[in-house]
């Protein structure tokens, strides 16, 4: 079912975190229409994330810390 999920960055997670925040305190005050309806894409963006965590492909993540060791043994 989710074969070819993309795994995505910390900062995508963090953005839905803070955005939630700020839409439910500070936006839904001034207007309650708008501060649900970004509140709710925030959430779905935290979800998009935790699946992303969840289902992503393994091989993506051996990929980080080899290219720090590539680069270096380049330069030599």
């Amino acid at each position: 079912m989710l074969q070819n999920v993309a795994p995505l960055k910390g900062g995508f997670m963090i953005t839905s975190m803070v955005g939630f925040l700020i839409s439910s305190i500070y936006v839904y005050d001034a207007s309650p229409r708008w501060g649900f309806t970004f509140a709710l894409f925030f959430v779905l963006m935290f979800v998009a994330s935790l699946i992303s965590m969840t289902y992503g492909p393994d091989e993506a993540m051996m990929h980080i810390g080899q290219r720090r060791q590539f680069v270096s043994e380049v330069k030599k």
